[in-house]
C-alpha cells in the first residue's frame, strides 16, 4: 500500500524551503550593502531577480513539466534550492564581482523555488486524500510557518553568533531542502491527468471562468504582497520599535495570521462552504486595507496589517482549489500558469503602491489607499467567479 503521508510531508518540507528562499536573502540586504559596497538600487534587484526567475519557471512548466515527469522535476527543486543557498554563502567572495555571485545563487534557488511553487499543488491534489480543499488549505500554510521560522531562527542566530555569521546560516538552511531530496525521491507521486491527456494552455484561455481565476490569482498576489512590505513600516510607526522588532512585529505577525488562516481552514474545512469563506475573507481584507489605509491612528493601521495576513490567508490555496474542481483536466499547465498569475500580482502590487506613496511625498497610507483596488476587485472577481460556476 503506498504510503501518501510521506508524499505530504515532502510537499510541506517543499513549502518550507520556498519560504527559505524567499525570505532569508532580504533579511541581508543591508549586510550585503554594507560588506560588498552594493548600491540600495542594485539591492532591490535581487528581489526582482527572484520573483522575475519564478515567472520563467512557471511558464516553463505549464508547457514542460509533464514531458519531464513530477519526480524529476521536483527532486530537481530541492537540488537548485540547496545548491542555491549553499552558493550565496561562498560565490560572493569566490567571484571578483559579489554581486554577481548573490544573483546567480539567487537565480539557482528561485528556479527551485519556482518548481516547488507549481509542483506541490497538483502533486498533494493528485493524491486520494479525502477533503481536497481542506488538504491544500493546510499544504500553503506550511509556507507561512516556513516564513515565520527563517525570520525567528535568523533573528535568534544573529543575536546569538552575530550576523557576520550569516554564512553559516545559509548552509544549515540549505539543509532542509538537502534532506528533502531523498523524501521526493522515495515517495509515491500520481498525476492528475494522464500525459496527454490534459488541457491545453490555449483551451484554457479560451474559457472565460479561467480569466476570472486569473483575476483572482493576481489579486490575491498583489493584496497579501503590497501589504506585507509595508507591515514592518507600521509596525515602527505605531510603537518605535527598531527595524529588528519591527519585522517581528509587521511581516512575522502578518505571516502567522496568515498561516493560522490556512490552518484553520485545513482542520475545518469540511464543515465550510469554500467560496462563501473566501468571499468573507475577501471583504476582511478590504476592510483591513480601509483600516490600513484611511485611518490616521498607526496602532489602527498595525492590527489592519496583521489581520490582512488572516484574510489573504485563504485566497491562493482556495482559488487553486476551486480552479481545480472547476477544471479537472487543468493539470499542471492549469497550476503553472495560476502560479504565474499570482507572482504577477506579487510583484507589480507592491510596486504601484511602492510608487504612488513616494509620489504622495512618502505618504503610506496614501499608496494602501491604491492598493485598496486589489481586494475590491478580489470580491467582484470572486461573485463572478461564483455567479459564472453555478451556470
Amino acid at each position: 500500500m503506498k504510503n501518501y503521508k510521506k508524499t505530504k510531508i515532502a510537499c510541506y518540507l517543499g513549502f518550507i524551503t520556498q519560504a527559505i528562499a524567499a525570505n532569508f536573502a532580504p533579511l541581508l540586504f543591508l549586510k550585503f550593502h554594507t560588506d560588498y559596497n552594493i548600491s540600495l538600487g542594485n539591492i532591490a534587484l535581487i528581489s526582482t531577480c527572484f520573483f522575475f526567475t519564478q515567472l520563467v519557471v512557471d511558464l516553463f512548466c505549464a508547457k514542460f513539466v509533464d514531458r519531464i515527469g513530477y519526480r524529476t522535476c521536483i527532486v530537481a527543486s530541492e537540488v537548485c534550492s540547496a545548491l542555491g543557498l549553499v552558493g550565496l554563502a561562498f560565490l560572493p567572495d569566490l567571484l571578483l564581482n559579489p554581486y554577481t555571485g548573490i544573483i546567480i545563487s539567487v537565480i539557482i534557488y528561485a528556479i527551485g523555488s519556482g518548481l516547488i511553487e507549481v509542483l506541490c499543488s497538483p502533486i498533494v491534489e493528485a493524491c486520494p486524500f479525502e477533503n481536497k480543499e481542506a488538504t491544500m488549505s493546510l499544504l500553503h500554510s506550511f509556507y507561512c510557518w516556513g516564513a515565520v521560522g527563517t525570520i525567528l531562527v535568523s533573528t535568534a542566530f544573529f543575536a546569538i553568533f552575530g550576523i557576520d555569521s550569516w554564512k553559516w546560516l545559509a548552509v544549515l538552511l540549505a539543509m532542509v531542502p538537502a534532506i528533502n531530496i531523498y523524501n521526493f525521491a522515495t515517495c509515491p507521486i500520481e498525476y492528475l491527468v494522464e500525459d496527454g491527456e490534459g488541457m491545453s494552455i490555449p483551451s484554457l484561455f479560451k474559457t472565460p471562468l479561467f480569466w476570472v481565476a486569473i483575476i483572482l490569482m493576481v489579486c490575491s498576489g498583489a493584496s497579501e504582497l503590497s501589504m506585507a512590505q509595508w507591515a514592518s513600516a507600521y509596525a515602527e510607526a505605531a510603537l518605535g520599535l527598531s527595524k529588528t522588532m519591527g519585522d517581528l512585529m509587521g511581516p512575522c505577525l502578518f505571516a502567522v495570521a496568515m498561516g493560522i488562516s490556512r490552518m484553520l481552514y485545513g482542520k475545518y474545512g469540511e464543515k465550510v462552504n469554500l467560496s462563501k469563506f473566501m468571499l468573507g475573507s475577501g471583504v476582511l481584507c478590504v476592510l483591513c486595507y480601509v483600516l490600513a489605509s484611511l485611518f490616521s491612528n498607526p496602532i489602527v493601521g498595525l492590527i489592519g496589517c496583521i489581520l490582512c495576513g488572516f484574510s489573504v490567508g485563504i485566497m491562493w490555496p482556495g482559488t487553486l482549489s476551486i480552479s481545480s474542481k472547476k477544471f479537472p483536466t487543468g493539470g499542471t499547465a492549469m497550476f503553472a500558469l495560476l502560479a504565474m498569475a499570482g507572482d504577477l500580482g506579487g510583484s507589480i502590487g507592491p510596486g504601484i503602491v511602492g510608487r504612488v506613496t513616494q509620489m504622495a511625498g512618502d505618504n503610506i497610507r496614501t499608496g494602501m489607499t491604491v492598493g485598496l483596488i486589489f481586494p475590491v476587485v478580489l470580491v467582484v472577481g470572486l461573485l463572478f467567479f461564483d455567479k459564472m460556476k453555478s451556470r
